[in-house]
C-alpha cells in the first residue's frame, strides 16, 4: 500500500515538469525581449516603448488563459449519475453481463443520457462506480470522469474538458500571437546579427562568432524559440478550431459518438455559429477572454434531430437542471439557452402519434421524467 502511494506522489510531483519548463522558457523569454532586446540593443525610444506596450499585452493574456487552464478543476458527474445503494449492491453481487445492463438501464431510465457504447450498452465506469453522461470519458492520468473530455495536455498537467476548453483554445491563441509577435519584432535585430556574424567570417576575423555584446545569444536564440513554437502551435491551435466548428471533442473526432440508432459523427453538430457558441457563450465580448461563459452544464448537450430514445421517458423543454452544492435543482432555461436552441426544437403540432417516432433535440440540461 505504501509503495503505491509513493508511486503515485512521484508521479504527480513528474507530471509537473512540462509545466516548470513551459514556465521557464517564457520567463526566459520576457527576459530576452524586455532587457536584451528593448533596453540593451534598441536604441530608438518610441520604437522601444510600442514594443513593450504590445508585448505585455500578449504576455499577460497569454499567462492568464495559460494558467486559468492549469488552476480550473476539471468538471466531475454529480451524484445523480452514481447508482443507488441498492442496485449498486446488485450490480456487483451480479456476474451475468446482462443483467448487470439490465440494473443499468432502469437507472438510466431518470438520467439524461442518450449515448452508448460501440455495443449499444449503457456506459458505465467500474472505476468511479457511475452510468456516464453522455460525452463524458474516464481519465486514467487524473483518475476521475471528466464531463466533455478533450484530453489530458502534459502542458498543463490537467484534463481538458467542459470547464476549461474554451481556456485551452485561448492559451493556444495567445501563445501562438505571442511567439508571432517576439518572431517578427526580432526578425530585422536577428538579421543584423546574423549579417555581422558573415561578415567577420568573410574578413577571416580570429574571433569568428557574434560580437561580444550582452543581446547577441539572447536575440538570436529568442527567433528560433518563438518561430519553432508558433510552428507546432499553429498546427495544434487550427485543429481544434475545427474540432470548435465541428462541436467535437478530441475523442470523438477519433471515435464517432453512439446514440440508439448508432454512431454519429456529426450528432452534436448544431452549425458552425451555434457550435463556436456552445464553447464561447453568447456575450462576443467575452469570447477573448479567459472567463467562463460556455453554455449549459456539461451533462446534457443540443443535438442534431435523433429519434427518441425508447428507454427514456418524455422530455420536458421547460425545465433545465442546474447543479448547485452538489445538488441537482430544476430551474427555467435561460435566454442564452433558448438562443442556442434556436429553430430546432419542434413543436407540439409537429410530434406524431407515436411516441417511439418523436423526434426531439436534446436542449443543454434538460429534464427527463418517466411516463406515469
Amino acid at each position: 500500500m505504501a509503495p503505491s502511494h509513493a508511486v503515485r506522489c512521484c508521479q504527480r510531483g513528474l507530471s509537473w515538469i512540462p509545466v516548470i519548463f513551459i514556465n521557464l522558457v517564457v520567463c526566459w523569454s520576457y527576459y530576452a525581449y524586455v532587457v536584451e532586446l528593448c533596453i540593451y540593443t534598441i536604441a530608438n525610444t518610441e520604437e522601444q516603448v510600442i514594443y513593450l506596450i504590445v508585448f505585455h499585452v500578449f504576455f499577460f493574456m497569454f499567462i492568464w488563459s495559460y494558467w486559468k487552464t492549469i488552476i480550473s478543476k476539471p468538471a466531475s458527474p454529480s451524484k445523480e449519475f452514481c447508482l443507488p445503494k441498492a442496485d449498486k449492491e446488485l450490480y456487483e453481487k451480479e456476474e451475468n453481463p446482462e443483467v448487470q445492463q439490465e440494473i443499468l438501464k432502469r437507472v438510466a431510465r431518470n438520467l439524461p443520457v442518450y449515448t452508448r457504447t460501440g455495443s449499444g450498452a449503457i456506459r458505465y465506469c467500474d472505476r468511479c462506480q457511475l452510468i456516464k453522461p453522455d460525452r463524458c470519458h474516464h481519465c486514467s492520468t487524473c483518475d476521475n470522469c471528466v464531463l466533455k473530455m478533450d484530453h489530458h495536455c502534459p502542458w498543463v498537467n490537467n484534463c481538458v474538458g467542459f470547464s476549461n476548453y474554451k481556456f485551452f483554445v485561448l492559451f493556444l491563441a495567445y501563445s501562438m500571437l505571442y511567439c508571432v509577435y517576439i518572431a517578427a519584432t526580432v526578425l530585422q535585430y536577428f538579421i543584423k546579427f546574423w549579417t555581422l556574424c558573415r561578415r567577420r567570417a568573410i574578413e577571416h576575423c580570429p574571433e569568428n562568432h557574434l560580437p561580444d555584446t550582452h543581446a547577441k545569444f539572447h536575440v538570436l536564440f529568442l527567433f528560433f524559440v518563438a518561430a519553432m513554437f508558433f510552428i507546432s502551435i499553429l498546427s495544434l491551435f487550427s485543429y481544434h478550431l475545427w474540432l470548435v466548428g465541428k462541436n467535437r471533442t478530441t475523442i470523438e473526432a477519433f471515435r464517432a459518438p453512439v446514440f440508439r440508432n448508432g454512431p454519429d459523427k456529426n450528432g452534436f453538430t448544431l452549425g458552425f455559429r451555434k457550435n463556436v457558441t456552445q464553447v464561447f457563450g453568447d456575450q462576443k465580448k467575452c469570447w477573448c477572454l479567459p472567463l467562463y461563459s460556455s453554455l449549459g452544464d456539461g451533462y446534457t448537450f443540443p443535438t442534431r434531430l435523433v429519434n427518441a430514445d425508447s428507454e427514456q421517458g418524455n422530455v420536458e423543454h421547460q425545465a433545465i437542471k442546474c447543479t448547485v452544492d452538489g445538488q441537482t435543482n430544476p430551474r427555467p432555461l435561460s435566454d442564452s439557452q433558448n438562443h442556442l436552441l434556436g429553430n430546432d426544437m419542434h413543436s407540439e403540432e409537429q410530434k406524431d402519434s407515436s411516441p417511439a417516432n418523436i423526434e426531439v433535440c436534446q436542449p443543454v440540461s434538460i429534464t427527463m421524467e418517466n411516463e406515469s
